[in-house]
This record gives C-alpha cells, structure tokens and sequence, in this order.
C-alpha cells in the first residue's frame, strides 16, 4: 500500500510518535539516508514530514521506522484519524488519580501529621504509573540512547526508576519488620507532572491543524457557474480554469479571476488588509474568498484549487509552520551533558566505594543516592511550572497564551510588528468629514438615499446621521449603482451618492470641491460624491469622507513598547496615504504600505535577520502566514485563522495588551532562569554530598522533594504579579510621556459650526500650546496631540462651555 501523499510535487508523510525536537533531528537524519532524498523537513506542529527527491515510498517509510517512528498516510487529517481515541489528557488523569494517595502523607507532614501508607499499597499504586502510564519515557530514553544523546526523557526516566528501583528494594529487604521510608511517591508525582506539560504542549500542536482548517473553511463548498448559457452549481474541485462564474450579491467568489461582466464592491479585507470595499468592472482581476457586496459579477477563472491566492496563504503557514525554532531548550541541551554525568558518577561511587571500603552494600546505596539526588524533578518542574503560572496571570489580564515557546520567547522582543485595520484601527468605515456649503443638509440627503443599504460605506452614513440625531428623511425608488454608488428620489428630487465616475456619467461638476476630496484622498480616505438631480442636469452639492478611527489605546501602546526599547512597524494592505496618516497618529516611524499576505510574511523574515526577535500582531486572514512566520505571533480576538496561527491571542481588541503580554513573558522567563539555576545548583551541590556518603537516600529523596517544591514555590510568587503602576491597559489613564506627547481622543457636546471648532482648540492650547487639534464635527470627536494630563484637557474645554469625556 503506498503510504506516501504528494503535495505540491513533494512526498508528504504523516509521521507518529515524535515528541520533542530531538526527534526531528532524528526523522530528518533518517530520511536524508535514503538514496534519492534531495531534501527533507519534518514538522513537529503537524507531525508531518515533506521530502523532495525521487527516493520510493517503501524506502521513506521504512527508513522512518528503522528510527523507531511511525508513517502514515498524510492525507487523512490528523483530527479524522484521531477522532476514535481516548482523550489526551486521560494519561494525566490516570496518572494523577493513582498519585494523590501517595502524596498526601508527604502534605500531611507539614502539618506535623506523620502517617504512612503500607509498603505494599505505595507498590500498588506506583507500579502501574511507572510502567503503564510512564512508559512513553522509557521509550522516548531508548531512542535517545540509541542515538547517542540524551534528552529530558531519558533523564525522567532514569531519575524516577532510581526511586522506584531504590524503593522496591528497601519494602523487599525491610518491609517483614514494619514499613520502612519509600520513595514511591516521588517516582509517581515526578511521572504525573511531566505528563501535564507533555499534555499542554500536545494541545499547543494541535493548535497548527486548527489553523489550517479555519483556512480552508473559507472555500466555498459550491461554486456557480455559466455553461451553454444554463446556470449550474458544482462542487468546488470540479471547477475548472476557464470556466464563467456567477457571483451574487452577499456569496464569495469561488476562485481568482478576472470580470467579464457587471459592475460592484468586493471586500477583500480578509485577504489583502483593504478596509474599504474595492469596487471592480469588466477586465479587473478578482479574488477567490472575497465577498460581493452589492452586484451580479460574472468571472472568469484563470486560477483554481491549489493555484488560488487563499491557497497560497495556507502553504505559506504550513511552511511558517515547519521553521524551527532559532535555539533548542536550555534543558534539551544540559541533558544531553547531563545524564551521562549522572551514570558516570554513580557508576564511580559505587566502583569507588565498593573497593576501598569493601562494603559493596554501602557503595550500592551510595549510588543510588547519586541517582536520587539527580533525579531531575526540579529541572523537569522549573519550566513548566513557570509556564503555567505566566498563563494563568495572562489570562487574567485578557491575553490568552496558547503555545508555551511563545511566553518564553516574548521576554526577548525587538521588532513587534502591527497589521494596520482591525489591529491599529477599528477596522471599520466611518465618515470622518463633511464637505459642502450646508453639511447638515449633505448628510441628511445621503443617509436618506443609503437608509436601506447594507453596504459598509451605508451603514456608516447612517450611523453618522444618528449620532448627530438627525431625523431621517423619507426617500422613495431607491437602488443600487454597482461599482458607482446608490440613488434614490428625495423630496422630489433625485439624490446620487456615489464614486467620481457616477459623477462623470452624470455630468455633474465637481470643481468647487476637487480641492477637498483631493486633499482627503492623499490622507488616504474615501470620497463619496453627492449630487441632486437628473442625468445632464445634476450638480455636486458635497461629498463624505470615510475613514478608518485609530483605536484610542493605540498611540499608548506604541509609546509603551518604546519606553521597553521594542520597535514598533507597521505592515497593511491599504493605500500609501491611509498608512501614513495612521502612521503619524499613533507615533510610528517605519511603516510599509499595499503590502501583500506573502509580503508580510517576507517583510517579518527580513525584520528577523541578524537574530532579532520579531513579534506580529494581526487580526486577519491575511495577517496568518506573518503571523505563523514571526518568532512571535499576536492575534487580536477575531477570526480563528489568526487566533490559531498564532502563539498569544488578545481577548480584547486593545494594543496596549501587547505590552502588557511581553511584561508577563519577561516575569515569567525571569522565574524560569531562577527555577533552573536553582536545579542545577541544587544538582552541583546535592551529587558530590550523595558520591561522598554525606547524604544516604532518605536525606537524598527528602532534598529532592525540597528542591521541587521550592521549584513550585517559586513559580506560584507569578501569581502576585500586576501590570506596574501607571501601565495600565486603558490609554485613557496611561500618563503623559516627558518630553513627548500622547494622542487623546474625546467626545466633546455642544459643538456645531467652526466658531466652536476655534473655541475648543484654543481652550486646549491655552494648557498646551503645542498641542495638535484635530476636530471633527459630525461625530462629535476631537484627537488632541498633547503631553499634558488628559484629566487637565477635559476640564479646560468643558470650562469654555462644551461637556467632553474620553471617548
């Protein structure tokens, strides 16, 4: 049977029972064996392994089975194949129910309760947790051996079978004559640990598939196509290059293509960061995944299947994916030193022993006290235990931690990078001015022609009206222009809202405002014409500017990275103009403009060289392969691609969350840096004592129990700790930066024409003379570039007589 999958000409091969990076030096060695393997590349996220050569699937796998691992077929997903197993964590519980018993004598003693279960029933319960539930170790430390390393499970499992074996020896030697101290208890706890964090870095795999299944979830099942001029539907993999597809209104387009037909906005935002809707005609490429807005298009697929640019952004995060890490663990890479250090020194205390003493018996408990002395709780808890507690306090605060290398790698951090819409910005339209010889009037005539609309450029219109609490005006035979705008009969006449184009056909002159719309558009923003009355005759009264709000907590979250000498960058699919304007108000230097899904995740390997640690912070589709690319990837809580693709996922959509995420990284890599230089101080000191008889192997199990509680003691101080005062989350209270400036955002009331507007601004520069005013009087909204106290602004213009509040 060929077991083989090919993807995109490689050989894919699903591969089981790997679980550490070690072994996937060892698949890859393997692999690279096989005569004909040109290239080989296992990823440990997917369990996968993608080979380029012309080597034969009966070779691959056997090669990959010599080395002690499984091959499977690659094109069944991992989910499907385990979805008739026991849960995951059923080891864990196992493990755990079966320790508890043993453990609680051990808590009773530090309430001066001393009470010790019989010998025999420690054995009872030990035994199937050492040999059942703990024999992944004995594997995993079999394969080490016969690679000639070693690795953490190497050392659990020489460490818990020293006190197993050590234990067993004293019940059977002792136990006629009453219940003599055993160390079954440490032997399981050890194993039930350990099987937790296999467990939470098991869930963080699992997280990889995720991702790529919220990726193809946006291929439409169906598609629609015209063929012999009869409408069809058919399953997606029968679409085929070439053939004329029907995209309605509110479906996605199926594949990339270019229009033949028809006139409307697509939202493309998922794919290619645009915040607005793109309009597209005949001759203009489309692409598969976005979404028709407004008119019947008919497409002509030139790309399909594998060949679409979603496609494309789901190889790229399978091959972000599959990049190794820059650094092994520090402990991977002790314990290789390690364990052979361990042995060699038993080995020489009891050689030692047993030759200038002559008690062999004596030289065999020395040994064994080496060995349970080294037994490396301590140095298996101190990462784990950190991790779990660093997530924990994340949670709290909103940032969900779903990959543990993450947390530890944030500590690092200096480049983060930030996708601009959703992340940077609300993410959605707004109107941000009114152009126009009565503005009130030009705004009451478009809300009135986009009442009934659905579009995103409507739905801000109207939301404009409303919070100017405008009474809506009744409009009668209103329609859609696809691609142009919308129209509608207003109190006899007829009102067009829509691009210039629309005013081009309608002949209406634009002169009076081309100053203003042109001055919009170099900020980057949207322009809709508005205009009244018939074709040949009508004439351009004013026009809405759109535009995309910065988040108010952005400009502080910026300003907080710096003040912890992290870059901040900006990557976005939109337009040179949107960019820097967004650029500017949130305190950002470097900035790159209409860059691409691919581009993002090439800018943030660029960004990357010369060993810089770089963190992406995105909350769209096409923010994944970036994301999956960074050493850190940040999503904000949205669309489950992102969220999956990343490491740290931002509950709420605020910036200064990353900040916030990279001071809990940095605490907790600091707890781990003590727990491990305790482990190994503990191990420096405890080994010669044991080799040199100065601890027998109750005081050597009583250290070692000591040791991993003050591992765990220490790891449970993160639990206290709180964003510093005066960083917190919220822009509003953050302070004002010396020497520098904030951007505030408020909500001021009472305004109404430019004699306001100049009484608002003088009232804030009266406090900071240097500060920059931006008001914009439909929304009521006033940006105030200012170092001064947000609390004196308030005050100051509500004293010139105009309520304002935090926006």
């Amino acid at each position: 049977m060929n077991t083989i999958s090919s993807r995109g000409g490689d050989a894919v091969l699903r591969i089981g029972g790997m679980t550490c990076a070690s072994c996937v030096g060892r698949v890859e060695k393997a692999l690279l064996a096989v005569p004909g393997v040109v290239d080989a590349a296992v990823n440990l996220a997917l369990d996968t392994a993608t080979v380029r050569g012309n080597a034969t699937p009966a070779a691959l796998v056997a090669a990959v089975r010599q080395a002690g691992y499984d091959a499977s077929d690659a094109s069944v997903p991992a989910a499907l194949r385990a979805a008739d197993r026991l849960p995951p964590w059923w080891p864990v519980a196992a493990a755990g129910l079966l320790s508890v018993p043993l453990g609680a004598p051990m808590i009773a003693q530090l309430f001066g309760l001393h009470w010790m279960l019989p010998g025999w029933l420690q054995l009872v319960l030990a035994t199937p947790v050492q040999f059942w539930l703990g024999a992944r170790f004995y594997r995993a430390g079999w394969k080490a051996l016969r690679a000639g390393s070693g690795n953490m499970d190497l050392l659990v499992a020489l460490g818990t079978s020293a006190a197993y074996g050590l234990s067993l020896y004293l019940l059977l030697r002792h136990g006629r004559h009453g219940t003599p101290h055993l160390y079954f208890e440490s032997s399981a706890i050890i194993i039930t640990l350990v099987l937790l964090g296999k467990w939470l870095e098991g869930r963080a795999k699992h997280g990889a598939v995720a991702a790529i299944r919220a990726l193809e979830a946006l291929r439409p099942s169906e598609a629609l196509v015209r063929r012999d001029g009869v409408d069809m539907s058919i399953a997606l993999e029968a679409l085929r290059e070439g053939d004329l597809m029907v995209v309605r209104p509110g479906q996605r387009v199926p594949a990339d293509g270019i229009v033949e037909a028809g006139r409307s906005h697509l939202d493309e935002s998922l794919l290619t960061g645009e915040s607005m809707p793109v309009a597209k005609g005949v001759g203009e490429h489309v692409t598969g995944g976005a979404v028709n807005a407004d008119g019947l298009l008919l497409v002509r697929a030139t790309a399909v299947g594998s060949a679409t640019m979603l496609a494309q952004i789901i190889r790229l995060v399978e091959q972000a994916q599959a990049v190794k890490a820059p650094i092994q663990r520090l402990v991977d890479r002790v314990s290789a030193v390690f364990v052979p250090a361990v042995l060699l020194a038993a080995f020489a205390t009891l050689l030692g022993w047993g030759l200038w003493t002559g008690d062999w018996q004596a030289a065999l408990l020395n040994a064994v006290a080496v060995l349970v002395i080294a037994c490396p709780c301590a140095l298996g808890l101190a990462t784990p235990t950190s991790i779990m507690v660093g997530t924990g306090v994340a949670a709290r605060l909103g940032i969900l931690v779903k990959d543990a290398e993450a947390l530890e790698t944030a500590h690092a951090l200096d480049v983060v990078v930030f996708d601009k819409t959703g992340t940077l910005t609300e993410g959605r339209p707004r109107v941000v001015a009114v152009e126009g010889g009565d503005p009130d009037r030009v705004l009451a005539l478009a809300c009135a022609v986009q009442q009934y609309s659905a579009h995103p450029l409507a739905a801000a219109v109207v939301r404009a009206a409303q919070e100017r609490g405008m009474a809506l005006l009744p409009a009668t035979a209103a329609g859609a222009l696809p691609g142009r705008g919308a129209h509608a009969d207003v109190g006899g006449a007829t009102v067009h809202l829509g691009n210039a184009r629309l005013m081009a056909e309608l002949g209406a002159g634009t002169g009076s405002l081309q100053a203003a719309a042109q001055a919009h558009e170099d900020l980057g923003r949207t322009v809709s014409w508005l205009a009244v009355g018939a074709r040949g005759e009508a004439r351009a009264v004013g026009l809405l500017a759109f535009g995309d709000a910065v988040k108010p907590g952005a400009a502080a979250a910026v300003a907080r990275l710096q003040a912890m000498g992290i870059e901040s960058v900006m990557l976005t699919g939109d337009n040179e103009g949107a960019a820097r304007a967004v650029a500017g108000q949130v305190g950002i230097a470097r900035y790159h403009a209409g860059v691409l899904p691919a581009d993002k995740a090439r800018l943030v390997g660029e960004f990357k060289q010369g060993g810089r640690k770089v963190a992406m912070v995105g909350d769209g589709i096409n923010d994944a392969p970036a994301l999956a690319a960074a050493d850190v990837g940040i999503a904000m809580a949205g669309l489950d691609a992102a969220m999956h693709a990343a490491g740290i996922t931002l509950m709420r959509g605020d910036p200064g969350l990353v900040a916030d995420a990279v001071a809990v990284s940095q605490r907790t890599y600091a707890k781990i840096r003590q727990n491990l230089g305790w482990a190994f101080v503990y191990n420096l000191v405890g080994i010669p004592l044991a080799a040199f008889g100065r601890l027998d192997p109750v005081l050597a199990g009583a250290a070692m129990a000591l040791s991993s509680v003050s591992v765990v003691a220490n790891a449970l101080l993160l639990r206290r700790w709180r964003p510093a005062p005066g960083l917190s989350t919220s822009w509003a209270e953050a302070p004002a930066i010396p020497g520098g400036s904030t951007m505030i955002e408020l909500t001021v009331d009472g305004m109404s024409c430019g004699h306001c507007v100049g009484r608002v601004t003088q009232a804030v520069q009266g406090i900071d003379a240097a500060a920059k005013v931006n008001v914009d009087l439909p929304s009521k909204r006033v940006t105030i570039d200012s170092g001064a106290a947000t609390g004196l602004l308030v005050a100051a213009i509500g004293a010139a007589g105009y309520p304002a509040k935090v926006a």
